[in-house]
């Protein structure tokens, strides 16, 4: 029996980026069929009862029809699709978390749903120390100005200059496949890092988080979003970094109270801040951010290379393939069914 596999990919996870993974590691009599999405060209946003998915519940439910695999990025896994989509069997998301897939439902209906973790943790590493650089040398806002022909001379004056990170202190939050890079690259700056993770032990410089916000100058995010970690940098504890402090999000917009960043930035207790992610994304017309001073952004693209998606499509591939020879998937979202 032919086997049928949807790649439903996007403008970024590209569709002909899934397949041709799809066609390098799977039985060559597969049907495999492709599907774009609107995303990024069109946000993702809350779909059903998903987050973070592409509103094309009833394009999915029509290319579904007879496919056991599907492989995405933003498609809505939804209580819907699976209703009415009883031939499906693998839902395998190229994301760092599935949150675009209803793990419960999916369980309830057989359906194994896999991931794609560290796919983006190179390019997310990166983009953090470039923020954490154009944050603390102001490059935005002199390329700003020199664009518009003004050559502001008071950048260079001892109050409107940042501090170096050779001999700083950097205070990462989290020390997963991101904060460990993070931490290697600034080690190659020669900054001191101190580590904030209550899941790692045996990390040098590893203190607690009160410990970590007052004795760095720079601080960055690399969480993930839990109840406990929702709201943890607030403004009691952006008032514990000392003033002239940097600021830096490039995880979660959960993890960050932004009215207390905003706040902080406004009274110049925060050198600076830098952030990829948003509370609410797209930034809402009227938003502090977008008058805050000394305030870096980028649209929630630290993961985004050619590289993120490259690897995107090889690790849910490879789920695939293991999905068809019969073997445990190696990176399973729902493990009840795993253990079931």
């Amino acid at each position: 029996m032919t086997i049928r596999i949807l790649a439903a990919g996007d403008h970024f996870v590209r569709s002909d980026l899934l397949a041709d993974a799809l066609r390098q590691v799977v039985p060559g009599g597969a049907d495999i069929r492709e599907l774009t999405l609107p995303w990024p060209v069109v946000p993702f946003g809350r779909v059903g009862e998903v987050d973070e998915a592409s509103d094309v519940e009833e394009e999915l439910i029509e290319a579904l029809r007879g496919v056991e695999i599907c492989v995405t990025q933003m498609a809505p896994l939804t209580r819907r699709v699976l209703d009415a989509c009883p031939d499906l069997k693998l839902f395998c998301v190229s994301r760092g978390g599935p949150v675009n897939a209803n793990l419960q439902a999916a369980t309830e209906a057989g359906v194994t749903v896999t991931f794609a973790p560290g796919r983006n943790a190179v390019a997310t590493a990166e983009h953090t120390v470039a923020m954490l650089l154009a944050a603390t040398r102001r490059i935005p806002q002199t390329n700003a100005d020199l664009a518009r022909g003004v050559w502001r001379g008071d950048y260079y004056m001892y109050d409107h200059v940042g501090p170096e990170l050779e001999g700083g202190t950097v205070g990462l939050v989290g020390y997963g496949a991101i904060g460990s890079r993070v931490a290697r690259m600034l080690e190659g700056f020669g900054a001191e890092v101190l580590v904030y993770d209550p899941y790692v032990t045996g990390v040098p410089g590893q203190v607690e988080l009160e410990e970590l916000l007052r004795r760095s100058r720079f601080v960055s995010l690399h969480a993930r979003v839990t109840p406990e970690t929702t709201g943890m940098i607030d403004a009691k504890r952006i008032a514990l970094m000392p003033a002239g402090s940097v600021l830096v999000n490039c995880a979660r917009g959960a993890l960050l109270d932004y009215d207390a960043l905003c706040d902080a930035l406004d009274s110049g207790h925060l050198f600076g801040a830098a952030v990829d992610v948003f509370p609410t994304e797209p930034i809402p017309e009227g938003s502090r951010l977008l008058t805050t001073p000394n305030l870096v952004m980028t649209p929630h693209l630290a993961g985004a290379s050619k590289e993120t998606a490259a690897k995107a499509a090889r690790i849910v591939a490879e789920d695939v393939a293991r999905y068809l020879r019969g073997e445990p998937v190696a990176h399973h979202a729902n493990p009840v069914l795993a253990a079931s």
